[in-house]
């Protein structure tokens, strides 16, 4: 069974583009693994929420900007490879 990643983010053009290659990224790292959907939200929230199996893991509301270093990914994958082993 493939582990959910939800993604909200403001439904900007810039915003979606980010939430495709943070998308596409993940699957290239985890093939047939994920879960991944993404929302867009109607109004100007500045939102990049990122849940792994219900888990809040990565917020640019908190603070911690886009998915846009080698080190906020490799968080989003270390809280992927806990999911998965946790089954």
């Amino acid at each position: 069974m493939a582990l959910a990643v939800r993604v909200v983010y403001w439904n900007a053009d810039s915003y979606k583009s980010k939430y495709l290659q943070l998308k596409k990224k993940l699957e290239d790292e985890f093939p047939g693994c994920l879960d991944i959907c993404g929302e867009g939200t109607p109004q100007a929230t500045g939102f990049f929420e990122v849940t792994v199996a219900g888990k809040l893991v990565h917020s640019k509301k908190r603070g911690d900007g886009y998915v846009d270093t080698e080190s906020k990914f490799l968080r989003l994958v270390a809280a992927i490879k806990t999911a998965l082993a946790q089954g």
